[in-house]
Parts: structure tokens; C-alpha cells; sequence
């Protein structure tokens, strides 16, 4: 049989399809491909293992079955009185595994992301900003209240023309106090 016949075809630099390329490199069952050449040449027949078929996987089962049922037998035997003690404290175990998981999950209501101790941060936040709102929104009523009168009432429009821009009827005169030339700088009152 060819090595010609069991490879599949590889394409040149040139792009061309070949199955090996050149003759010469089909006669000594070379292929170049990336620069690299690779060598499909059987060495030694000999060592070829063939692949084992089903009937093998099960003969060689049961050659090893009584090894490995010597080793499940004394497995167990090394293992009962571990199980057998471990069979007389289950309720205690049980208890402490029961305790662990409720001490856990006490831990974790109280300090988690959303425990009580961040609940409680959260509802102080929640209720200065209540009252934030609450302050704003008379605060809001008040302006709303001076826009209302600046659009209605005559009178308050007078009294923020004299105060805000300093306006007045004719014949009235406006006192403006003097500002101070040289303003007394602040004194700090701790020391350095």
C-alpha cells in the first residue's frame, strides 16, 4: 500500500493541490507543510499495538474481579468500625451541625449585606432624609408662596423693587449706608 493512498491532500505554497507534493517526497513518505517536514514512514511494525476490541476489555474485567472484590472486602472491613461509631454519635452530630448552621445563619442576619446592623443604617439614613425632604418641600411652599404674591399683589412687588433694587417714588429719597473702606480681616481664634 502507497502512503500516497492514506493521506489526504495538501496544498502547496502555490495553492495547488497535491498529495504529497513532489515524487521525490512521496517515494520517502515526507510532507512539507509550514516549513516543517513531517515523516509518516512506518519504522517498525512490529511495535504496533493494535486496537482492543470489546471481548478483550471484558476478559481482562474478569481476570482482575477477584482482586478487586478482595479489595472492596477489606476496604469495608477497615472502614466498619469508623461507620459504626460514626452510627452511635449521629444525634450528636446532628445537634452540632443544626447549631453551626443556625450560628452561621444568626451571623449572617445580623452582619450581612442586608443584616440588621446595615437595615438599621439604612432606616436612620431613610428618616434624616425624610425629614430633609420635609424641610425642602416648605421651604419650596414659601417660594412658591413669594412667586404667587410677586405676580398678584401690588404691594409686594413695591417692597421688593425699594429693597432689591433700591428704587423710589419721586420726591422720596433712597439711604444707601456706606460700605467700609478697609474691612477688618477675621482673627483666627485657635492658634497653630
Amino acid at each position: 500500500m502507497t502512503v500516497r493512498g492514506l493521506l489526504p491532500p495538501f496544498r502547496d505554497r502555490a495553492g495547488v493541490a497535491s498529495s504529497l507534493g513532489s515524487e521525490k517526497q512521496a517515494r520517502s513518505a515526507e510532507v512539507e507543510r509550514g516549513g516543517q517536514a513531517m515523516d509518516f514512514r512506518v519504522r517498525d511494525p512490529a511495535k504496533i499495538r493494535p486496537f482492543p476490541g470489546a471481548q478483550d476489555g471484558l476478559r481482562a474485567l474478569a481476570r482482575r474481579a477477584p482482586q478487586a472484590q478482595s479489595a472492596a472486602v477489606s476496604w469495608m472491613e477497615s472502614a466498619r468500625p469508623l461507620a459504626t461509631r460514626l452510627y452511635g454519635l449521629r444525634r450528636r452530630i446532628a445537634t452540632i451541625t443544626v447549631a453551626a448552621v443556625a450560628g452561621l445563619l444568626f451571623v449572617h442576619v445580623m452582619f450581612g449585606a442586608n443584616g440588621m446592623v446595615v437595615y438599621k443604617q439604612k432606616r436612620a439614613e431613610f428618616e434624616s432624609l425624610q425629614k430633609r425632604i420635609a424641610q425642602e418641600q416648605k421651604e419650596n411652599e414659601v417660594y412658591t408662596q413669594q412667586i404667587q404674591g410677586l405676580k398678584t399683589d401690588e404691594k409686594a412687588i413695591e417692597k421688593e423693587a425699594r429693597e432689591q433694587l433700591r428704587y423710589a417714588r419721586p420726591g422720596e429719597y433712597v439711604y444707601v449706608p456706606p460700605v467700609p473702606a478697609n474691612p477688618l480681616p477675621a482673627t483666627r481664634s485657635a492658634k497653630k
